[in-house]
């Protein structure tokens, strides 16, 4: 038995605990238990002056030393290992490949490998008494744990450290062992579902021969499975579903359980164009849809399809986002309301490290959601890879485990098995708020795509594959034997069905344009879509004095009751000194009241990011701590007049993770201003697929307004290459049409107009902003508290400490280099130069800038300056978009790096960037 100790050892300290827990309190262990700890009592006649806690852990683990027992109640130890190693590994002995052998794995469950023989198998043991069955024969016990444990449900819940959590599991696995037990319209709906989704399937590949649709043939018990999800959840009291999924079967769940009109997608297969001019649309098997559904009990319930790009997991953090802000916006207490499904592929959920972000996200305050259902559509392939090369793990779903969510490995081909484990999943989920797991092991029919081969790399399984029955037939069958229905009542289904689909596809066929249906359009309600010209259009971003004054005192008075460190209480009296003395506010200040004024008008803030609640320049101290207790204090929060909701999270270290779920949260509250803070703004580079696929062209592709807003600190501050600068030239490229916001602001007064602008609208745009390091603490970069309470935001700033008449050299530069041209151009006391601000860069506000140039007469030098080196920042954007005057530029030469490491060094490049500007022979 050596070599199979480890069958014994993960749990043999789980008897010794238990026992101890009857021994001072009976009533407290489950009735299976306690009945077997009555019979050991009674069994037990020799201790060997051992403890009896003791006694029972060394008999569990074999030790026998000092240890007198019968034989008896050796085997009954032996039998209860038994168990346990059914519930431990089972799961990899289970009949879950419908295509393949499973891989084998040692040691088995064979009864000799537990100390028994075929000698016990008639001896009844009370051990059977921890099954929740009556003592029974050994052969009885076997078979009742392979059917609960090794048939076609394999379950994974062993390692859940939670004795509650297992417990309960336990006892539903028992419940008719784990088999499912429907009524006959229970099978008949299965059924039914089942041909719309083999039919659906079928007549696509018979009208659209080779086009891609990413079948879902193979794994088509998805849908009777997610019909009986939504159904039983809705009469469980959930009333949203959010739903993300990979491209495969996408069509087929957007047609037979979203409801999508089949003619809109016969329309996307024809290529036709869409019916509005302002966006580009995507990819048939990319869209998204809501819906509203009344179920089969009468339930008024609303279903959301998340749209996605081809980098399909981002999505999952996008739903967590979506359904996290549904849960605040309409049940803030009671999560179990809205429940959020992400639908994954086996060697994405295997291969994509966002999964781990999002599984992190699971329980921390700012990002949980009450618990997700996972499914996997495990095809056992990745395009061509073969599922041995596209993972370690032994299965796709082990970063389940993270979280010690359970997880249940079904047999694609068994439907009343599919739709009995999401049953259970979905009961998990809503009894303890947590994730849980569903890999659905079938297959693919055709390859990645219906264009593909795939006998190129597995030419034996697809030998199987071709002869295989389909997931409806096979279910069929099982009905037609159990006399459920007769041999007419699957033709006429499907006859019924492809019926309807051919009256849809000629219908589809009339119309000249494709309809593409907005997702979450009632949360939207309100807002326009506008063009880069309406985005330049002022906006009234004031706020009364006497408002901002109730804003200053909440965030600048401490609770007197409370201590706190000294640094914390020179702060605020700091805050309280600018306002309410000195009148000049800093950025911090800034921040916060526009923050307060957001929350008095109604708006909720949203912020998250690593160390936002402090900042990572310990700035903003939006969140104080009692120095004794460690208490979080939130002075905002004791605002006068708050309506809205202020919500800071330090996030977990993750950038892509966390940036998808915020831009979820703001794709779905259009109200809250959503904020996501880079630690330093190149981070933001872990997250670039959100900003390139989501952010950047979520409203072309799908059109989607989202109003997220990016802090990047940047400024050149000698730091090194990955602290100084947040790649503005990347954010820039990106831009085009009316896709977004990007600036970079020099006041505090214009970054509060920015933020409040970003609500006051009529619409969202995502918007970057390039922020500050530095100069958070600059003397010169402050406002006073008129700025603050008349204006707007300000697109540029004109040069107003100049001569226009005598300026000879007119620079444009934005951000931080300003107060570095302007230092250096007050030490050489160059009169003849003016430095314009460019506080917005795109759109770009070129009537403004026309204007300007206008007011300098004498003007013959243009210089467009900046810190970075020639191939970063906004030069090449603005020598695309800036074509007023021929300028020449000020910056470092083209570098691989950002930044140099030596502070030196740096500083050395800064000043040549400088000393540039002011003389037009030096060049780059």
């Amino acid at each position: 038995m050596d070599r199979f100790s480890f069958l014994n050892a993960a749990h043999t300290e789980f008897f010794a605990q238990l026992y101890d827990q009857y021994l001072e309190n009976p009533d407290s262990v489950e009735p299976s238990w306690r009945s077997f700890f009555q019979g050991f009592d009674f069994g037990m006649t020799t201790y060997n002056d051992e403890n009896p806690v003791t006694y029972i852990a060394n008999v569990a683990s074999g030790n026998m030393e000092s240890v007198h027992v019968s034989e008896k109640l050796q085997k009954e130890f032996n039998v209860l290992k038994l168990i346990d190693g059914y519930r431990s590994r089972g799961h990899l002995f289970t009949k879950t490949n419908p295509v393949r052998d499973r891989r084998t794995s040692s040691p088995t469950l064979d009864i000799v490998n537990f100390n028994l023989s075929t000698a016990d198998l008639n001896t009844v043991f009370d051990a059977a008494k921890v099954i929740g069955i009556q003592p029974c024969t050994l052969q009885e016990i076997i078979v009742h744990l392979d059917t609960i444990y090794c048939q076609h449900i394999g379950v994974e819940y062993m390692y859940i450290r939670k004795p509650e959590v297992v417990e309960w599991i336990q006892k539903k696995l028992g419940k008719n062992d784990n088999q499912p037990s429907f009524s006959v319209d229970e099978k008949k709906n299965i059924l039914e579902k089942l041909n719309e989704a083999v039919s659906f399937e079928n007549f696509l590949h018979t009208k659209y021969v080779g086009q891609k649709r990413f079948s879902l043939e193979g794994g088509e018990t998805i849908i009777p499975a997610l019909d009986a999800l939504i159904e039983k959840a809705a009469d469980q009291g959930v009333e949203q579903f959010v739903m993300g999924m990979a491209h495969r079967g996408r069509l087929n769940v957007l047609a037979n359980i979203f409801g999508k009109s089949t003619q809109d997608i016969f329309g996307e297969f024809d290529g036709k164009d869409y019916d509005k001019e302002y966006f580009d649309g995507d990819v048939k098997y990319h869209l998204g849809l809501t819906a509203e559904k009344v179920t089969r009990s009468g339930k008024n319930i609303n279903i959301n399809l998340a749209p996605n790009p081809s980098h399909l997991e981002t999505v999952g953090a996008v739903i967590e986002g979506i359904t996290r802000a549904k849960q605040d916006k309409y049940f803030p207490n009671d999560f179990s309301k809205v429940l959020p499904i992400a639908v994954h592929g086996d060697a994405a959920i295997a291969g994509q490290g966002i999964l781990y972000e999002i599984v992190q996200m699971a329980q921390l305050d700012g990002y949980k959601t009450g618990g997700t259902i996972h499914i996997v559509i495990n095809n056992q392939v990745g395009f061509t890879t073969n599922y041995l090369d596209a993972r370690s793990s032994t299965y796709c779903t082990d970063v389940a485990k993270v979280t010690l969510s359970p997880v249940l490995h079904v047999n694609a081909d068994d439907a009343e098995a599919v739709v009995h484990a999401m049953s259970f999943a979905l009961d998990f989920r809503m009894q303890f708020g947590r994730d849980v797991f569903i890999d659905l092991l079938g297959y693919r029919k055709y390859g990645h795509n219906e264009g593909d081969e795939p006998r190129f790399t597995q030419p034996v399984l697809y030998k199987i594959i071709a002869k295989h029955q389909n997931p409806r037939d096979i279910y069929a069958e099982k009905l037609l034997s159990e006399g459920v229905i007769d041999a007419t009542y699957v033709n006429g289904l499907e006859k019924e069905y492809k019926s309807n689909l051919e009256v849809n596809l000629e219908a589809s066929r009339k119309k000249n344009l494709t309809i593409i249906t907005p997702f979450m359009k009632n949360e939207w309600k309100g807002f326009e879509q506008v063009t880069d010209v309406q985005m330049l259009l002022k906006v009234d971003t004031s706020y009364p004095e006497e408002r901002l004054t109730e804003v200053a005192n909440a965030v600048s008075n401490l609770p007197s009751d409370k201590k706190f460190i000294s640094k914390i209480q020179k702060l605020i009296n700091d805050r309280k000194t600018m306002f309410f003395e000195i009148n000049k506010l800093d950025w911090a200040m800034a921040e916060h009241l526009a923050y307060g004024s957001l929350l008095q008008e109604g708006y909720d803030i949203r912020i998250s990011g690593q160390d936002v609640e402090r900042g990572t320049f310990s700035h903003r101290h939006a969140v104080v701590k009692v120095e004794d207790s460690e208490e979080e204090v939130i002075l905002i929060n004791n605002l006068e007049g708050k309506k809205g909701n202020f919500n800071i999270f330090n996030s977990l270290l993750s950038e892509y993770g966390v940036l998808g779920f915020d831009y979820g949260y703001a794709l779905t509250n259009p109200n809250t201003l959503t904020i996501w803070e880079a630690q330093f703004g190149d981070f933001s580079n872990g997250a670039q697929i959100m900003i390139d696929q989501y952010i950047s062209c979520g409203e072309d592709k799908w059109n989607n307004q989202n109003g997220i807003v990016l802090l990047l600190p940047h400024g050149y501050e000698g730091q090194g290459a990955e602290h100084s600068s947040a790649r503005m030239e990347r954010y820039l490229q990106l831009c085009a049409r009316q896709n977004m916001f990007v600036a970079d602001c020099t006041t505090p007064a214009n970054f509060f107009h920015l933020l409040r602008r970003q609500m006051k609208t009529t619409f969202r745009k995502p918007l970057i902003v390039f922020t500050p390091k530095s100069l958070l603490r600059d003397p010169r970069v402050v406002s006073t508290i008129e700025e603050f309470a008349n204006g707007s935001f300000q697109e540029t700033f004109d040069d107003e400490t100049v001569n226009k008449a005598e300026v000879k050299t007119l620079v444009f530069c934005t951000g931080k280099f300003y107060y570095d041209i302007t230092a250096e151009r007050e030490i050489n006391g160059r009169t003849d130069v003016a430095v314009v601000r460019i506080e917005q860069l795109f759109p770009l506000p070129v009537e403004q800038l026309k204007d300007i140039i206008a007011k300098y007469p004498n003007a013959d030098d243009y210089v467009w300056a900046q810190e970075e080196p020639k191939n970063m920042g906004a030069y090449s954007f603005m020598l695309m978009n800036f074509n007023l005057v021929k300028w020449r530029l000020a910056s470092l030469k083209a570098y691989a790096a950002p930044a140099a490491g030596s502070y030196t060094r740096a500083k050395r490049r800064q000043a040549d960037a400088i000393r540039m500007v002011f003389d037009k022979n030096l060049f780059n």
